[in-house]
């Protein structure tokens, strides 16, 4: 279940960054609402799944699934660059998060 937890607050985290770029565009009190309850399910999610995974571990995949998926939804909704070089690094990133969670 830690694993499922990891996998959520990784997903929180990606709303987060997400909601940070939403409340730089309506500067509103609901975006920053969202914001605030993103990250905080995003922490709470962590806490839970470093009950039972090594902290290390748990903080590289949650920083991994929230640099990933945050370069990803760049791309896809903010017209950031698709490169080759920067999808390259992505899935490097990708690979490593793949590779803790296969070693732990």
């Amino acid at each position: 279940m830690s694993w499922v937890y990891l996998v959520l607050a990784g997903l929180f985290e990606m709303t987060g960054v997400a909601m940070i770029s939403r409340l730089h565009e309506k500067k509103n009190w609901q975006s920053l609402l969202l914001l605030l309850a993103s990250f905080g399910a995003s922490f709470l999610f962590l806490a839970l799944a470093m009950e039972e995974l090594p902290m290390g571990t748990a903080y590289a995949v949650w920083t991994g699934i929230g640099a990933l998926g945050g370069a990803i939804l760049g791309m896809a909704l903010y017209g950031e660059s698709k490169s080759w070089k920067r999808i390259f690094f992505i899935a490097l990133v990708l690979g490593a998060t793949i590779g803790l969670k296969l070693v732990s």
